[in-house]
């Protein structure tokens, strides 16, 4: 099974287009899915994205072709161009730098609050309770954070539709990424 965690319904939405996935509740949460992918809208924050991986870790068995994937936007300063993919291996919270995996891809910064300083290269407000939540379950081998670069440190630039877009040009990718 594919768990794909996203903080906002439109980026949830891509999938659910591209995939035609069924609406339904797990516990608090609106989850998409059919036979192979399940997709979970887990609102903006760290916690927020914690407790919705630990949501899909603590009600579905760990198999060792289980793939859990985070997908969401994010802002980057104007190295970065919009739309540009990124494939993260490490977070950096509060100073602190978590390793999500060895592929010696990208770092980004996860903050607590939305960020309009150019000084950062990458920054979103969820990717460290998704590597929260994964780091902890010894089970799962294979984890994935992939964003996609919505705007140059301006979120007020940023609509359910631009977002939506984003992440639905670039679905072919994180497939090709995870080898599917």
């Amino acid at each position: 099974m594919i768990y794909i965690v996203t903080a906002l319904k439109p980026e949830a939405q891509a999938f659910v287009d591209k995939f035609k996935l069924k609406k339904e509740k797990l516990n608090n949460y609106t989850v998409f899915s059919n036979d192979s992918m399940m997709v979970i809208v887990s609102g903006v924050g760290v916690y927020n994205s914690m407790m919705a991986t630990q949501t899909f870790i603590d009600y579905f068995d760990i198999t060792d072709d289980d793939i859990y994937i985070n997908v969401g936007i994010c802002g980057a300063n104007k190295k970065y161009e919009i739309s540009e993919f990124i494939e993260i291996s490490e977070v950096i919270y509060k100073e602190k730098k978590y390793i999500l995996n060895d592929y010696n891809k990208d770092s980004i910064t996860c903050s607590d609050i939305e960020v309009i300083d150019t000084n950062y290269n990458i920054v979103d407000m969820e990717s460290f309770g998704f590597l929260d939540a994964v780091i902890h379950s010894t089970a799962i081998k294979n984890r994935y954070m992939f964003k996609v670069v919505s705007d140059n440190f301006e979120p007020h630039l940023v609509t359910k539709d631009k977002t939506k877009k984003l992440i639905f040009d670039n679905i072919e990718k994180i497939f090709e990424r995870v080898n599917l």
